[in-house]
C-alpha cells in the first residue's frame, strides 16, 4: 500500500470508529444525526483530499429531507469537485455550507453520478452559482424523462425543503469518461458499464486509490432493483471493470466508506446469491408468486430490507425466467 493511501485512510478509520458498522431494522425511523442542518449527517473526511456527508440508510422521509444517498466532495488547490447535486436546493445549499467550513476554494463542477432525483434535483442550486454539472449521457436522459415525478415526490416527502427546487439538466454529457482532474489531482469520471440504473458514474481518484462509487456499490442497506437493472449486467461490470481499478478506499453510493470486499459482499455477492436462489426457483418449475418467498434471511439485517427483498425476487424472476 503507497505511503500517500496509508495516510488518506486514518480519516477513514476515524469515521468507521464513529459509525461503524453494525446494522437496524429497516425503518423509516431511523434518526437524524444533524437536526441542526438539512443534511442527515455532517460531512466527515474520508481521506486528504475526499469528503462525504453520508446518507440515511432508509427511503427518502421529512426527517432526512431526501438525504439518503452520499454527498461527497473532493477539495484541490484549484477548487472542489463535488460528487451529487442534492435531493433539493435546500440540501444542496446545506452541503455548500459545509464546504466552506472546510476550505476557501470555490465549487467549480458538480458530477451527477446517476439520473436519480436525489442525485439531480439540487442541480438549480448550483446552477445558479456559476457551477458547470457534468453526468453521463443515459442518466440526463433518465433525469429528462423522470424528473417531474421525482420532483412532486419530494414535495410529497419534503414539504417547505421542497421550496426553491427546479429541474435543470447537466451542462454537459460524457459517453465513457471524463476528465475532471485540477489542481494537481487526477480525477477520473468513468461509465463502466451497466449497473444499478442508466448512467451510473463513478469517480476515481488513482494516485490515491480511492473510488467514490456511486449506486454500483451498496454498503450496510439493502440495494434496490429497478424495473430496467440488468443483474447479470451489474454483476459483469463489476467483475470486469470495476475490481480491476484496485481500489484500495470506496465510498459506496450508500451507506459508510469502506473497501472493496465489504461494497462486493452486499452488491456483487448479494445479487449472485439472488439470483441463483431464483434459478433453481424457476428450474423447479416455480412461478412469479413463489419467487417473492425465495430464501433471503442472510440479508434480514439490512436496512430497507422490508422495503425490498420482496420486490427484488419478483423483478429477478421477471430477468432470469427467459434468460
Amino acid at each position: 500500500m503507497s505511503s500517500s493511501v496509508r495516510r488518506s485512510l486514518a480519516p477513514l478509520a476515524a469515521a468507521a470508529a464513529i459509525c461503524a458498522t453494525g446494522t437496524a431494522a429497516a425503518s423509516e425511523d431511523i434518526p437524524d444525526k444533524y437536526p441542526e442542518s438539512p443534511l442527515y449527517d455532517k460531512p466527515v473526511q474520508v481521506t486528504d483530499r475526499v469528503w462525504s456527508a453520508i446518507g440515511a440508510t432508509a427511503p427518502p422521509t421529512y426527517e432526512n429531507q431526501g438525504h439518503n444517498n452520499n454527498l461527497s466532495f473532493i477539495v484541490t488547490d484549484e477548487g472542489v469537485v463535488v460528487i451529487n447535486g442534492g435531493a433539493s436546493t435546500v440540501l444542496a445549499q446545506a452541503l455548500h455550507d459545509e464546504i466552506k467550513a472546510v476550505t476557501d476554494q470555490p465549487v467549480r463542477l458538480v458530477i451527477n453520478e446517476n439520473g436519480q432525483g436525489h442525485s439531480m434535483l439540487g442541480n438549480g442550486y448550483w446552477r445558479e452559482q456559476g457551477v458547470r454539472i457534468v453526468a453521463h449521457e443515459d442518466a440526463a436522459a433518465e433525469f429528462a424523462d423522470s424528473a417531474p415525478q421525482a420532483l412532486e415526490s419530494l414535495k410529497g416527502y419534503a414539504r417547505e425543503g421542497a421550496e426553491g427546487t427546479s429541474i435543470v439538466a447537466p451542462d454537459e454529457t460524457f459517453t465513457d469518461r471524463y476528465d475532471a482532474s485540477m489542481g494537481g489531482v487526477t480525477i477520473e469520471v468513468l461509465y463502466l458499464g451497466p449497473a444499478h440504473s442508466p448512467g451510473d458514474t463513478q469517480v476515481w481518484l488513482p494516485d490515491d486509490r480511492t473510488l467514490i462509487a456511486g449506486d454500483i456499490a451498496f454498503h450496510e442497506r439493502m440495494l434496490p432493483l429497478f424495473n430496467d437493472t440488468c443483474t447479470s449486467c451489474w454483476i459483469e461490470t463489476w467483475d470486469n471493470a470495476l475490481v480491476p481499478l484496485g481500489a484500495e478506499v470506496v465510498i459506496p453510493g450508500h451507506g459508510h466508506p469502506t473497501d472493496m470486499a465489504t461494497v462486493q459482499l452486499y452488491t456483487r455477492d448479494y445479487l449472485l446469491d439472488l439470483r441463483e436462489k431464483i434459478g433453481a426457483h424457476i428450474e423447479e418449475g416455480g412461478d412469479l408468486a413463489g419467487a417473492y418467498y425465495v430464501d433471503q434471511s442472510r440479508w434480514q439485517d439490512l436496512d430497507t430490507f422490508d422495503e425490498l427483498a420482496t420486490k427484488n425476487a419478483g423483478l429477478v424472476f421477471a430477468e432470469m425466467e427467459f434468460e
